[in-house]
């Protein structure tokens, strides 16, 4: 379950990379940073949907 938790924390860094490589006019890094952005938000949206959210008492 801490896929749940990794998953988006690390799509937020990946749009925020995303975001900055492209105010710096990188467009390559900025790709990547969308690409994982995309992925990895994908990624999240379906273990909630088929694994819900950690609720911590198991």
């Amino acid at each position: 379950m801490g896929l749940v938790i990794i998953f988006p924390l690390i799509a937020l860094l990946a749009a925020y990379g995303a975001f900055k490589e492209l105010k710096n006019k990188n467009f390559l890094g900025a790709f990547w940073g969308a690409a994982s952005f995309f992925v990895l938000g994908w990624f999240t949206v379906m273990t909630v949907l088929y694994h819900g959210i950690p609720t911590g008492t198991h």
